[in-house]
């Protein structure tokens, strides 16, 4: 913040040094009317770094900004005034050579002279408006970054309460899955709950961050399919494929595990033939994702999953990747098939 004052404090010295200079500048190498030169451009230009900077600073934020605005409109008409009115003083006291060539007010006259004075008016509301449109400006970004800030906090608030949210569906239907081992095959179980520890160091330690590399997010997907595989019986086939080298791609984490979850929920029969297949490639810089599976439709009174993990994971898709992904959704002919593509 000190460095930011410092090089704007630079800027302005710049600028206010380039205006002063260039009558000499331009005037090089050629005779200068040194009282010309401070009566009509130095004066001046110093009432107009005086009516900048004392809007700038104060009068702006004081009275404009607040919605004071005939204050602010007198106060500025008086200080312009007092600045011509002054300035004449100095011309009149110091330069009084120069006067001789001015338009006079003698009734015949008038018209000349009313148009010196509007100029003038018009030349010392240039730094006034000036002014407000750099302090308009300055809060306008200013105001348009703290929108930014808000809604990124908004942002980041409510991918963490979906990510809390997720994280407890997953344990609730892993542990699910084991009790419904814990009869049929206790060392499965045995086996399954350590599998989930794994699962969920995962989950505790490495998804606190927005992005992870892809290759982590795959070996948890492979980790948990195996998982789920310790319940089924041999009527179930599951088939998936994962890129071999991974590109370094970099996505947020558990955008795909809802989607397995659902797969394992509603495409196994413990009675008839069915088929998981789980396939996910890369192209580029976009991940594509593909589940197809059985549809066996679970009974009302089926209560292993909360039902929030389709809806978590939409509502993440819509936050992280805004007009960035594809997601879709049919069941066909008993197979449901899930299509999803993510752009990077």
């Amino acid at each position: 913040m000190y460095k930011n004052k410092k090089i704007l404090l630079a800027q302005h010295l710049l600028i206010w040094l380039v205006l002063f200079s260039m009558p000499f500048v331009l005037s090089y190498g050629q005779e200068l009317d040194t009282n010309r030169l401070v009566a009509h451009f130095l004066i001046p230009m110093l009432f107009y770094a005086v009516i900048f900077y004392l809007n700038f600073f104060v009068l702006i934020d004081k009275f404009l900004f607040p919605k004071k605005t005939f204050a602010f409109i007198i106060i500025n008409l008086g200080l312009i005034g007092f600045s011509i009115l002054l300035k004449e003083f100095i011309e009149a006291s110091y330069f009084a050579d120069l006067i001789k060539n001015r338009p006079q007010d003698d009734g015949r006259e008038g018209p000349p002279f009313q148009l010196f004075i509007y100029v003038q008016m018009l030349s010392y509301a240039a730094p006034l408006l000036f002014s407000i449109a750099i302090k308009t400006t300055k809060r306008w970004v200013k105001t348009e970054a703290e929108k930014k800030e808000a809604d990124n906090f908004k942002l980041q608030t409510e991918l963490q309460h979906l990510r809390y949210q997720l994280q407890p569906h997953f344990f609730f239907n892993s542990l699910n899955n084991i009790y419904s081992l814990v009869d049929i095959s206790p060392e499965k179980a045995k086996s399954t709950i350590h599998s989930l520890s794994k699962l969920m160091r995962y989950l505790l330690y490495e998804t606190s961050t927005e992005f992870i590399p892809l290759s982590k997010e795959i070996e948890f997907m492979r980790k948990y399919i195996e998982l789920m595989k310790l319940r089924l019986t041999d009527k179930t086939t599951v088939e998936s494929s994962f890129p071999l080298s991974e590109p370094q791609i970099k996505i947020a984490p558990l955008l795909f595990i809802s989607l397995i979850e659902n797969a394992f929920k509603h495409g196994v029969s413990a009675n008839k033939e069915s088929v998981i297949s789980i396939d996910m490639i890369t192209q580029d810089n976009s991940v594509i994702f593909q589940i197809e599976n059985y549809n066996f439709p679970k009974e009302h009174t089926d209560k292993s999953g909360s039902g929030i993990g389709l809806p978590n994971l939409e509502k993440r898709l819509q936050l992280l990747y805004p007009n960035k992904h594809q997601f879709t959704q049919e069941t066909k002919d008993g197979i449901y098939s899930v299509y999803l593509k993510i752009i990077t």
